[in-house]
């Protein structure tokens, strides 16, 4: 058993558990969602997983006699194997209003079970969603704020370059992370497994899993790349109607974070088509076959794992604080380009990433282009790097250190 590591999302989930009736925990795969309630409500409610098919069958079979077995307070786990329960969760909840935090439910897949939700339990409850740890959960600072968001840089570097990746190989499943001596490899393979003969048979009626790991790991190759599914398809040999619906797959079960560029009407002409990325780097490096610290940062796809590693930190960050993410990208049609968009209140954060350990001004081309663009909502830019110091580049960019995020 591993040691329990502290979330981000633990205030906001305390918080919504006592504004609303329900709360609705999903996220991918192994996440730690029923840690995470168990951790924190495992005195107050009962618990049930209804991945156990004799349980799905009883909550099928008689709705309401089961949720009289498991009455509230109470967490149901997996609730996607039982949809049908959630209009009489409904019915429980409309019968006792002023209970809050009665029904504390998770979920591995985002469209049907969202769909449901917004059916049957739209005003009732708070969604949340909970991915794998980010960089500060990792590093015991769960409450940490970013640069932008405290207003200055800080050094970097709690771990030396050859660690750092080491943890990007690893990534941040939990399981993973509180058991420093499990191979990831193994977990990784299985966990990719349990993934298409679960999540995915259940979602979509996909027959060839093969071919589907196939799309899976031709897509991990192109993470923070332009997301072209007609030369996906080419290249598995399949339809361009079946690439979108795999891919939908996989934004459905949180495995990808499509990222969209940023269009505003400024005379320029801007790329559209947008960016995919994993949204586990570790997983990212197990599907490419990288396994070694000393390759994955001296190989072809070294830029590619930051840059994801960056982005999916800025999501875990904004989630687990219980935020919509507003993540964009920038590119122009002559090839001036931000990595990372990022819009909150009314203003733009343009940040761009460098796989580099040493930044120089030159660098920053394209975020002085944006902030020429869009000088009227953007105040400062910022370059992160894998070096250990916050480097100002110019009067209104600062380079920031990856591990000081």
């Amino acid at each position: 058993m591993g040691v329990y590591i502290e979330r981000s999302l633990q205030p906001v989930l305390i918080k919504a558990a006592k504004e609303f009736p329900a709360v609705v925990l999903t996220g991918p795969r192994q996440s730690g969602k029923t840690t995470l309630l168990k951790h924190l409500f495992g005195r107050s409610h009962r618990y049930v997983s209804l991945e156990a098919p004799d349980v799905r069958a009883a909550a099928l079979s008689d709705p309401r006699g089961f949720l009289d077995i498991y009455a509230p307070p109470v967490i149901l786990d997996e609730v996607q194997y039982a949809p049908e329960l959630l209009p009489y969760i409904k019915e429980g909840i409309d019968s006792a209003r002023s209970l809050k935090g009665q029904y504390l439910i998770t979920g591995s897949q985002n469209l049907l079970l969202m769909k449901r939700v917004t059916e049957s339990l739209a005003g009732r409850s708070a969604i949340l969603r909970l991915l794998p740890l980010s960089c500060s959960e990792l590093g015991r600072k769960p409450s940490a704020r970013l640069p932008w968001e405290r207003g200055h840089a800080s050094h970097g570097r709690e771990l030396p370059l050859q660690e750092l990746w080491k943890r990007f190989l690893r990534g941040g499943y939990p399981e993973l992370a509180s058991e420093p001596d499990r191979g990831q490899t193994l977990w990784f393979s299985s966990y990719v497994q349990t993934y298409l003969e679960r999540d995915v048979r259940e979602l979509k009626h996909i027959g060839d899993l093969s071919g589907f790991q196939n799309f899976l790991r031709v897509v991990a190759a192109r993470s923070s790349q332009l997301l072209n599914i007609t030369d996906i398809s080419r290249d598995l040999g399949i339809a361009v109607n079946t690439a979108k619906a795999w891919l939908s797959v996989l934004e459905a079960t949180f495995q990808v974070i499509v990222l969209r560029p940023y269009h505003e009407n400024i005379g320029r002409r801007l790329v559209k088509t947008p960016k995919v990325y994993f949204t586990d780097v570790g997983l990212l490096c197990y599907l490419t076959g990288l396994s070694d610290p000393a390759h994955a940062s001296a190989g072809p796809l070294a830029g590619a794992i930051v840059e994801t590693a960056v982005l999916t930190e800025l999501v875990k960050r904004s989630l687990h604080s219980g935020l919509e993410p507003r993540l964009f990208f920038w590119r122009t049609s002559h090839g001036k380009e931000v990595d990372i968009v990022i819009e909150r209140h009314g203003r733009l954060v343009p940040v761009e990433v460098k796989q580099t350990a040493t930044p120089n001004p030159s660098m920053a081309s394209g975020l002085i282009s944006f902030m020429e663009d869009y000088a009227a909502k953007t105040d400062r830019g910022w370059l992160v790097h894998l070096g250990t110091k916050p480097l100002p580049l110019s009067p209104h960019i600062t380079a920031i250190p990856f591990q000081a995020l």
